[in-house]
């Protein structure tokens, strides 16, 4: 069985690290942002790692640092949470570097995505605990963030009751730190798609895709056997880049109970037509319920999920939910 962190408490102290690209990605004003944001949502306390404010030549601090950052904030007894900078392109350079039993001895909320996802396998591979994919610090500078987000972290990190998600109303590209392009204004949701029938139930793994294919023949790939995975991946993926990652995965020989596909952002190209085609031409996923454009990733909103908890997942005509039942 899983290790599920202590629950998060209004007024709980949250530390803030950079395990992937530096704090010095955000300007003063989102920094600031994020922290009013927070303390008036969950009264959370705020502090910084020491080093999360250092960078180089690619984005990011070096790596002694970043590990510094990330062991000091699971051992200090007055941090209750964990949340990340924002994601990048290099948390799986700290993987071979950390005290995995000082972090099972010390679990605690965790919560990030996209190239964060390296790092939640991980520790989910090595240290048997459950972290959240989810909102980064980052995320919560969003001034016009859908309120979803914001609930749908509450309720998988405050509470252990089952939590039943439904698909959000609008959804807008997750693209606020892009100045070299103008946001698309909010989207109606068209819903879930449901690609192939089915019930699931299992333990949830997952998270961006190409980040989690890194760990692919390394000691940190977690076992998928048996799980309902979630995959997704950004505007920096093609329709031929998803699919050929998720032929990859499959390859492995992994039997997945079930499948749930975060929703695309526009840039991609990604229809539920081509979509259908990547799902059903893969033999592996033959009987495997499968639901796609599901509010996970780098869409907003971003709905929270236990990496290494587990859910309930129905892909049935008049009858589609995702359950969080272990979290």
């Amino acid at each position: 069985m899983t290790t599920l962190p202590p629950r998060l408490t209004e007024g709980s102290r949250i530390r803030v690290i950079a395990p992937s690209s530096s704090l010095g990605l955000l300007s003063d004003a989102s920094r600031a942002g994020a922290v009013e944001r927070l303390q008036r949502e969950f009264g959370f306390e705020i502090s910084f790692g020491a080093h999360v404010e250092e960078t180089g030549p690619l984005g990011t601090g070096p790596v002694a640092g970043r590990v510094a950052d990330l062991h000091e904030a699971f051992a200090d007894p007055e941090v209750d949470g964990i949340l990340t900078v924002i994601g990048g392109y290099h948390s799986n350079q700290l993987l071979p570097h950390l005290d995995y039993d000082l972090i099972r001895a010390n679990p605690k909320v965790l919560s990030g995505f996209s190239d964060i996802t390296a790092l939640q396998c991980a520790l989910l591979a090595r240290s048997n605990l459950v972290t959240y994919s989810g909102p980064h610090f980052s995320t919560f500078a969003m001034r016009d963030h859908n309120e979803a987000t914001i609930e749908a972290f509450r309720s998988a990190v405050f509470t252990g009751a089952a939590v039943s998600w439904r698909p959000s109303a609008t959804w807008t590209d997750d693209e606020w730190w892009r100045p070299d392009i103008e946001r698309a204004a909010p989207a109606r949701n068209e819903g879930w798609w449901l690609l192939q029938p089915g019930i699931a139930n299992g333990p949830l793994i997952g998270g961006n895709l190409s980040t989690l294919a890194l760990l692919q023949g390394t000691p940190y790939w977690p076992d998928l056997d048996g799980a309902v995975l979630v995959v997704e991946d950004d505007f920096e993926s093609s329709v031929h880049d998803f699919a050929r990652r998720l032929t990859s995965l499959l390859q492995t020989g992994v039997a997945v109970r079930g499948l749930v596909i975060g929703r695309f952002q526009r840039a991609t190209g990604m229809t539920q037509e081509l979509l259908r085609e990547i799902v059903t031409t893969a033999p592996q996923l033959a009987g495997v319920p499968v639901l796609a454009n599901v509010d996970v990733g780098h869409t907003s909103p971003i709905y929270a999920f236990p990496v290494g908890g587990s859910c309930y997942l129905a892909a049935e005509p008049g009858a589609v939910e995702i359950v969080l039942t272990r979290h």
